[in-house]
């Protein structure tokens, strides 16, 4: 019955998608990030839904009457193109002994690569960036919710060893994705004004990491740390919030059950945990393959065929399988794909990251509060979990983190364009039913201002600064006329 079900609403959308390829991104991202297949056991779970919905998608925007650009023009869509191409030049040139099963990866990673540049020129208003962020959102912390209360009836006695499937298969991507996911759910929740959708986000929230926990992994538990970190030094009520968090976290570990807390204090011991002396001689193995192939690697996914000729006198641990990986992201990228893709790869992220801190820079000049400090917040937080998260796991690869470069890109975009024309268009009771461009300068890209019901508009009040006016504008949420 599931099968049908959900064979059913994926069909019943499809010419949706090809119509309008914004819906196909939208599905694409929901079977992408909430995996909703594999919550089925028949004929639903093998079949390749991302793959159709990506076709129909793309045909669709290339028969589209109206025609809009592939992707935004920016530095960074060019670099991940360029990125893209280095790896494929790798892979022609390096000694893989199963050539197929490189260009298999070579391909997932080109359709990672076509997804993030798509949604950087098919989305092109507050709206659907905030409709975007939302199903991303929603669809890691569906599992953060579901495996939250689980654990809360087993008591966390189970470990939670495995995701859903794809790219969240293994615990430690899973509790990766879920610690991305609650700065989103945190943000998302305090930008709302609508008290139910509030109150939704925020429960969310401690389940989600609560399920971070379960999966025992602490690459995803100092992830974790680190993105909470990020909120409370954000916060408003600093002092407040790091006491209060101080107080939650001495309850949560005297609660914590024996097994998770071994496993989690284990790291202070990791000069004789086998685990991290594993790590050790990975990241060696992989600093060793990049000296030797300093500029396209050893070849996209060839590091496990290669790691025996890089270490000859394995330990029995790695003879059994147990090793293998670089267990570090930038490394994997280093070792694989060499030192102009590690570059481009760590300029993407520090890129994202000058984004952030100028978009947010320059909205504290002039709010006080608004939608785009609390989404300058998200994304930072978000990137700093994967920054930590990833010097301990090997997603180099990782669908979210290139997906979110590109939301992040789009967000610089628009939030610049919202301070830049707030002063010119007050709002007025007239636009709850209308949507009309900035001006002509913007028509046909950022400019269409959907008003958008629920965003916390309440309070949004611009800072008395020089150089900017200090009437109210009206900043509180995607399609809002500030």
């Amino acid at each position: 019955m599931r099968d049908l079900l959900v064979s059913l609403i994926i069909f019943s959308l499809m010419p949706v998608c090809f119509r309008r390829p914004y819906i196909g991104l939208v599905m694409f991202s929901w079977l992408a990030y909430m995996r909703v297949q594999d919550l089925t056991w028949g004929f639903a779970r093998g079949m390749r839904w991302s793959f159709y919905l990506a076709l129909l998608t793309f045909s669709g925007w290339f028969f589209s009457p109206v025609r809009r650009r592939f992707f935004l023009p920016d530095a960074r869509t060019y670099l991940m193109i360029t990125m893209a191409v280095l790896i494929g030049i790798g892979i022609i040139l390096s000694n893989a002994p199963d050539k197929v099963w490189q260009f298999k990866q070579y391909t997932e990673f080109v359709k990672i690569i076509a997804i993030a540049l798509f949604t950087t020129g098919i989305v092109s208003s507050r709206e659907h960036l905030r409709l975007l962020i939302w199903v991303i959102a929603l669809s890691l912390g569906f599992y953060g919710v579901k495996n939250g209360i689980w654990g809360l009836k087993t008591l966390a006695q189970v470990p939670i060893i495995r995701g859903p499937g794809g790219m969240l298969y293994d615990n430690n991507d899973f509790s990766l994705a879920l610690a991305m996911a609650v700065p989103m759910l945190w943000c998302i929740g305090i930008s709302e004004q609508r008290p139910t959708l509030r109150r939704a986000f925020l429960v969310c929230v401690p389940l989600t990491a609560f399920t971070v926990l379960l999966t025992q992994s602490r690459g995803g538990m100092l992830s974790l740390v680190a993105g909470v970190g990020v909120l409370l030094w954000r916060s408003k009520h600093r002092a407040t919030a790091i006491a209060l968090s101080a107080v939650i976290g001495l309850v949560g570990i005297a609660l914590m059950p024996p097994q998770m807390y071994e496993r989690f204090a284990s790291i202070k011991d990791y000069k004789e945990d086998g685990s991290a002396n594993a790590r050790f001689r990975s990241w060696a193995v992989a600093r060793r393959m990049a000296m030797d192939n300093p500029f396209f690697g050893v070849g996209l996914a060839n590091f496990r065929p290669n790691y025996l000729v890089y270490e000859p006198e394995p330990t029995p641990a790695e003879l059994g399988g147990q090793v293998f990986v670089a267990h570090n992201s930038y490394l994997q990228v280093w070792a694989e794909c060499g030192t102009p893709a590690l570059f481009i790869y760590l300029v993407l992220i520090f890129m994202s990251f000058v984004t952030v801190w100028r978009v947010r820079a320059l909205a504290r000049r002039r709010y006080n509060t608004s939608w785009i400090i609390n989404y300058a917040t998200m994304f930072e937080a978000s990137l700093v979990t994967f920054v930590i998260g990833a010097m301990f796991l090997n997603r180099a690869h990782f669908d979210l983190i290139y997906h979110w470069v590109a939301i992040v890109m789009l967000f610089g975009v628009m939030a610049r364009q919202d301070m830049e024309d707030g002063q010119l268009y007050p709002v007025r009771e007239e636009d709850d039913d209308e949507t009309e461009p900035l001006s002509a300068s913007h028509a046909g890209g950022f400019g269409a201002r959907p008003k958008v019901r629920g965003f916390r508009t309440a309070g949004a009040i611009a800072a008395p600064t020089s150089g900017f006016r200090k009437e109210s504008l009206g900043v509180g949420g995607f399609g809002t006329r500030s």
